[in-house]
């Protein structure tokens, strides 16, 4: 089995006492332009060895990463959510910090929901992203990787978007019905925002989702739906990690890797993975 910065782990650092707990999911069944998120999780991994143990002033991996078997993506979506569910459930009630690979982002559902039912208290979602990800179902799929944050907010999270710069009429709407916060690319890249105060009464646990397409294609083309005028790398990293002070990161995701054969954006998501290791 592959283990994320396996080259790195020390016997110690790669137990499941681990703080972390990487759960590798190779979803890819709505996708509805690009494809290759299946294969995501595994080349994220694959480059995750050429990374060093520090990043920034931390080195998480001190405090352990496990690497769980890949989660089976057969059947009906539904229990595929349940399924994953259950393993980041299973991750929180231990006392660690899941952190699931993808796959396409209808995922998150099954991984907040585990999250948030070992918890029993409010979690919000921060969400890096260049699609709100807010309609009511698409191509006739509730699951969709479209839909997700809509299911979410119906089970009642919070969310804070950042960096969207695609939104239909109906996800609008669902921004105020909702009382969704966001701060769009436009605003963010323009201003060469870094920092973004969340709202007072935003939850304290918060539970990071970071979509690859939120950075600008220059930046991330191997993705099913890159968007112009996207976030910096740096930028999207800032974001993150200023939302997260003073509150305590319970589990996070990175979607939508689709690998075309450069080695350069499993490199770069693989960095993303372990920065925001960093910040939890």
């Amino acid at each position: 089995m592959s283990i994320f910065l396996d080259s790195e782990l020390t016997a110690s650092e790669r137990t499941e006492d681990a703080r972390f707990r990487v759960i590798p999911v190779p979803l890819e069944r709505t996708v509805s332009y690009g494809s290759g998120t299946a294969e995501g999780p595994a080349a994220i991994i694959e480059a995750s060895n050429e990374l060093e143990r520090i990043v920034g002033q931390a080195e998480p991996c001190a405090s352990g990463i496990f690497t769980e078997a890949p989660l089976d993506c057969d059947g009906p979506l539904p229990e595929v959510m349940e399924r994953l569910a259950q393993r980041t459930e299973a991750a929180v009630r231990a006392g660690k910090v899941p952190v699931t690979l993808g796959g396409e982002h209808s995922l998150s559902y099954g991984a907040v929901m585990g999250v948030a039912r070992a918890l029993g208290q409010p979690v919000g979602i921060v969400q890096i992203d260049a699609h709100a990800d807010l309609r009511v179902a698409y191509q006739d799929e509730k699951h969709s990787h479209a839909s997700v944050m809509h299911l979410l907010a119906e089970e009642g999270i919070r969310l804070a978007q950042f960096g969207v710069r695609a939104i239909c009429t109906q996800e609008v709407q669902s921004r105020v019905q909702n009382g969704i916060f966001h701060v769009d690319a436009e605003e963010l890249v323009t201003n060469n925002t870094h920092a973004v105060d969340l709202p007072a009464d935003f939850p304290e646990l918060v539970y990071v989702s970071f979509d690859v397409d939120g950075l600008d294609p220059s930046l991330m083309p191997a993705t099913g739906t890159p968007v112009p005028g996207g976030l910096g790398y740096y930028q999207a990293l800032h974001l993150v990690e200023h939302a997260l002070k003073g509150r305590k990161c319970v589990g996070f995701d990175v979607v939508e890797l689709a690998p075309d054969g450069n080695a350069a954006w499993d490199f770069t998501t693989a960095q993303i993975v372990y920065r925001i290791m960093a910040a939890c």
